[in-house]
């Protein structure tokens, strides 16, 4: 066996094992959009408690007047790490009144949040009871949660400037 065959056997092997932990720990690996039913336009979204990167605890909340999208992604997501820029420069641009957290569904790596800026809040998932209650079975998921916690909008993998538009509008 060649060097070159050694080293790409073990990338597929931890490859496997990467995916295998994940979902083990109920985080869902990074996919293509599918016919997985995700939270719906009316459907209420929970509020929750999680641990920002900072260490500080959140309450995420939909109060009335203030519109919030939260943004589910995985560190080991090659398609997560797409969107991230592009959450970025959104986050950026955001009106006032829109509250914009990402929800970071594994552990990130050494490095991660130097290697990939990140300019919006993010905190750590609280468990899988999170990914079960928001229905999140692929990442990236944008969703734009209304006052009340009523979802609004809700996309699916890399989206277009359109789709983003109206999930970050006022």
């Amino acid at each position: 066996m060649t060097l070159r065959a050694r080293i790409v056997a073990v990338l597929v092997a931890a490859s496997a094992a990467l995916c295998s932990s994940l979902l083990a720990q109920g985080a869902a690996p990074a996919a293509a959009p599918s016919a997985t039913p995700n939270l719906a336009p009316g459907e209420v979204a929970p509020p929750f408690d999680a641990v920002g990167m900072d260490g500080i605890t959140r309450h995420v909340d939909f109060p009335k007047g203030r519109e919030t999208v939260v943004l589910f992604f995985l560190s080991s997501c090659p398609v997560c790490h797409k969107m991230l820029p592009i959450w970025s420069d959104y986050y950026q641009r955001k009106p006032k009144s829109l509250s914009v957290v990402g929800v970071m569904l594994d552990s990130p790596p050494p490095g991660f949040f130097n290697a990939m800026p990140i300019s919006f809040p993010v905190v750590r998932s609280p468990g899988l009871e999170l990914s079960r209650a928001y229905k999140i079975s692929h990442v990236p998921m944008t969703i734009r949660i209304g006052p009340g916690g009523k979802v609004e909008e809700v996309g699916e993998g890399v989206l277009d400037p359109i789709k983003l538009g109206q999930i970050f509008r006022p």
